[in-house]
């Protein structure tokens, strides 16, 4: 019997002439104590047919077929009742736990809000329980950090406190919409066991939604395969991955499968030359949060390393062991307590107080391209906007000018000319990310700092943007810092990788020599936890949280 599923069902917006359907005809169910993976690329129709099978899209929607939680029909179901089937019927994990947890409430108090609106409970039985489901989910000391905010949890524990509220009511179902997106490969792993050993104790049906059929591969019993709001493919887990029926499901199995080490005739030679770029002895501490003075907490710990024209340096680690650290003080962005950063003989970041002031010509010259483009491109200027401001604060060309480069530019990224009238909102993951690409290789950089510019999108434009930073570097001789937690994607674009521990470099080499016969125990560790080729089997029985995630 189906603990949940839905059947037939369409999702349209607008009205009229404007109306326009994005959910045709769905239909997929999980029973009690299995997996059911919705896997498909952004804009597939995924997230949007979950939400409105319970109820979380905003009025203009239009929903219709039906949604069946535990053989009784949900859909239509008024918000009152729909609110209180939520949470204590069906717990929902969303893929940002940072836009989700309140900043100025503790994790604990939100635990608790999470309880009391289903059911009455006295302030030390809602601690009691609050205390228990962190100890659940795998958080130290959960007594303690009961009282801690979301800002001071890493991004692993994050999504651990958003598991904990989901099951707090020991729901029946758990839709878990992309949660480990953009986590480290370990910490990625650790989600996936808790996932796995909480079903197994409570017997509960779980949908968990992903792009990724590798990361799938680790927890899924059936799998749906999604496409333009369509299932394309279902069954099995097995069957599905070993005899893909459809092209489509082929196709995201081909991007999924990162190959650990791919020979690739784009790789180039270490040059014998002087480097371009030189990282030399560089240490960073930062203050413990809190009213009393305490001791700094070290981040780097004399962290050294070249970079050569045209070349793209990969820098790998778990979160928090300094890689967007070195990539800020790289960038200018932030200066190092001792040691220096030297671009082409000129020494830049160097220890001292206050911001680094570098010349103008410094600052074109070292560009970045941040993990979230929505987060960094201003949501009120348009795409031409966006593009133009790089010339016009830097360069004396006129308005004609300005808007051939632009041009010029969204050719180079692969974008259409029609989207340069549009804002950043009406763009998909992909298109904001070349945008940003494009805004920063405006001015002919001479390094990039790539800081996980694809963790967020979907495999295949993964790859497109990898295709992408390739040309660029063949074309317009760039160097990249290429910051990245997977080692997938890392394989296929890096020509050298540092590995990065608790802030010191434990492995650096080429590329293939690294991944191919990793020589450090961390590094083993990681090449180990990429999705779809873990060396054993989930364990059920035993359960650690990984030392970097808590």
């Amino acid at each position: 019997m189906a603990a949940f599923g839905v059947r037939d069902l369409v999702v349209s917006f607008g009205a009229g002439a404007r109306r326009s359907e994005v959910v045709h005809g769905v239909s997929f169910a999980v029973g009690a104590g299995r997996t059911l993976a919705i896997v498909g690329e952004s804009g597939s129709g995924k997230s949007v047919a979950l939400l409105a099978a319970t109820g979380l899209l905003p009025p203009g929607a239009s929903v219709q077929g039906s949604v069946l939680f535990q053989q009784r029909e949900i859909l239509g179901l008024s918000e009152s009742r729909l609110r209180a089937l939520r949470g204590a019927g069906i717990g929902y994990v969303f893929q940002d736990p940072s836009s989700n947890l309140h900043p100025l409430k503790t994790v604990g108090r939100q635990i608790a809000e999470a309880i009391s609106v289903h059911r009455r409970m006295s302030r030390a039985a809602l601690r009691a329980r609050a205390i228990e489901l962190l100890d659940e989910v795998g958080i130290k000391e959960p007594a303690r950090r009961l009282h801690d905010y979301p800002h001071q949890f890493s991004g692993g524990m994050r999504q651990r406190v958003m598991i904990a509220i989901a099951i707090a009511m020991n729901p029946a179902v758990i839709i878990a919409d992309e949660p480990t997106t953009a986590l480290d490969v370990t910490v990625q792993a650790s989600i996936l066991r808790l996932l796995k050993r909480l079903q197994q104790r409570h017997g509960t049906a779980l949908v968990f939604v992903s792009h990724d059929l590798a990361v799938v591969s680790e927890i899924a019993d059936d799998i749906a395969v999604m496409r333009h709001g369509v299932v394309v493919e279902s069954g099995p887990a097995a069957q599905v991955q070993e005899t893909p029926a459809h092209v489509y499901t082929r196709e995201l199995l081909d991007a999924s499968r990162h190959a650990p080490v791919p020979a690739s005739p784009t790789r180039q030679p270490v040059p014998a030359v002087a480097p371009l770029l030189v990282v030399d002895g560089i240490t960073r501490s930062f203050p413990q949060p809190g009213w009393f003075a305490k001791r700094p907490v070290p981040v780097l710990h004399d962290v050294s390393f070249a970079l050569h024209e045209s070349e793209i340096l990969g820098l790998v680690g778990e979160s928090g062991s300094g890689k967007s650290t070195i990539g800020r003080i790289v960038a200018a962005l932030d200066r190092p307590d001792s040691g220096s950063v030297t671009l082409e003989a000129q020494r830049y970041a160097v220890p001292g107080t206050g911001p680094l002031k570098v010349s103008r010509s410094l600052r074109a010259a070292v560009q970045v391209i941040f993990q979230d483009p929505y987060g960094t491109l201003n949501p009120r200027q348009r795409v031409r906007s966006i593009l133009s401001e790089p010339f016009v604060n830097n360069t004396r060309l006129g308005p004609g000018e300005i808007a051939e480069r632009v041009t010029r530019l969204m050719e180079r990224v692969a974008l259409p000319v029609e989207l340069l009238d549009r804002f950043p909102a009406h763009l998909s993951g992909g298109q904001r990310q070349r945008v940003a690409i494009g805004r920063a290789i405006a001015l002919q950089p001479r390094v990039v700092v790539a800081d996980e510019p694809v963790s967020a999108l979907d495999s295949s434009t993964q790859r497109k943007i990898i295709e992408l930073l390739r040309s660029i570097r063949a074309t317009e001789r760039v160097s990249f810092l290429f910051i990245s937690h997977d080692l997938g994607v890392v394989a296929e674009l890096c020509d050298r990788l540092i590995v990065l521990e608790g802030g010191r470099v434990v492995e650096a080499g080429p590329a293939a020599a690294v991944l191919k016969n990793p020589q450090h125990s961390y590094t083993k560790k990681l090449v180990a936890s990429i999705p779809g080729r873990m060396r054993s089997p989930i364990n059920l029985t035993e359960f650690a949280p990984e030392e970097s995630d808590v």
